[in-house]
């Protein structure tokens, strides 16, 4: 039914998306099975921020299919993907694009035209985003917040949908520049992709070294998407108490008189509200995929990992014992959860 209403111009009911919503999911997780080896949390973090419209960084170590991941999801999504390879010395302008002079021959006319940048595409996989210092990064943001990019003057918006899926390696790692905290905070997402198991590892080998490819087809267009995206908003509703918690669990990373001791103890500041909408709009995505209306408890606890991990920054006291921003964010969700 939904795609007959596509097909036809006409937008679908939201019962129809909704209903529609989990076959899609165990379709594009089946499409990007065919390619990427285990992953699952991983698949399923990605498919949520892709349905609530978020943006999402991928956080891990090189050769561990990230980019692969992204491209997979693009193709299975049947959007128009674009690549941006960072480097230590790319330009603004090489992300957004630039006015070029252009000279009419026959009246001797000038005036500048704007070739628009990669940013111009549907899913943005930033490869490697903190592999360029912090001046080229924070290009992306008015993209990301706004949906447009300003260039001489005039405003240029995006085709929607829009949504940037970022590779990052370690920070520890020679060579790499520590992201804008106004930039992290526009991620929805931050998922950690570790090593395959013993045995992911041996199907990963087998898969790639036998000169054989498997094609991927379409499994929703941009237009289905956005249609499932705004219906997540607008169909899916949290309970109050709900809302309440995830605000609790957000003003509990904040060190404060009322903050909990792991806070005080471990954290130089915490997450602002814009983490208290991704937990709602991230719960509400997780429930509709798996077809149920109300958003429950579970599905805040999943997310909040994920919310949470890249915007509470330790201080010294932590970096010292050794207790990273994932062990506090775990804490804070067991005693606020």
């Amino acid at each position: 039914m939904m795609d007959e209403q596509d097909q036809t111009g006409e937008t679908p009911d939201d019962g129809a998306l909704f209903d529609a919503l989990p076959g899609v999911r165990e379709r594009l997780e089946a499409s990007i099975g065919t390619r990427i080896v285990g992953q699952k949390a991983v698949v399923e973090s990605l498919l949520i921020a892709l349905f609530a419209g978020g943006h999402c960084l991928f956080v891990g170590v090189p050769g561990l299919a990230k980019t692969l991941l992204v491209n997979t999801t693009a193709q299975s999504l049947g959007l128009e993907a674009g690549r941006i390879q960072f480097t230590p010395d790319l330009m603004p302008t090489d992300i957004t694009g630039t006015d070029v002079l252009d000279e009419d021959r026959a009246t001797g006319e000038r005036r500048l035209r704007f070739i628009p940048g990669p940013v111009f595409t549907n899913l943005l996989l930033a490869d490697e985003i903190n592999r360029t210092p912090p001046k080229t990064q924070a290009a992306l943001l008015e993209a990301m917040a706004e949906g447009r990019v300003t260039a001489g003057g005039k405003v240029y918006p995006l085709p929607k949908p829009f949504q940037v899926f970022a590779t990052q390696n370690p920070i520890e790692q020679e060579g790499t520049y520590t992201l804008p905290e106004a930039q992290l905070d526009r991620f929805m997402f931050s998922i950690d992709v570790g090593y395959p198991t013993e045995d992911e590892e041996v199907e990963i080998v087998e898969r790639t070294t036998s000169g054989r490819s498997t094609p991927i087809s379409a499994v929703v267009d941009g237009a289905q998407l956005l249609h499932m995206q705004a219906m997540i908003r607008r169909a899916i509703h949290p309970s109050p108490d709900l809302v309440k918690a995830a605000v609790r669990l957000v003003r509990a990373s904040r060190p404060g008189p009322r903050a909990p001791d792991v806070a005080n103890k471990y954290l130089r500041w915490g997450a602002g509200p814009r983490a208290s909408q991704f937990l709602i709009l991230g719960a509400k995505a997780r429930a509709a995929l798996h077809g149920r209306e109300v958003p429950d408890f579970d599905d805040l606890r999943v997310v909040a990992p994920l919310v949470l991990g890249h915007r509470v920054v330790v201080n010294f006291q932590a970096e010292a014992e050794g207790i990273r921003a994932p062990e506090v964010v775990r804490q804070l969700v067991a005693s606020a959860l």
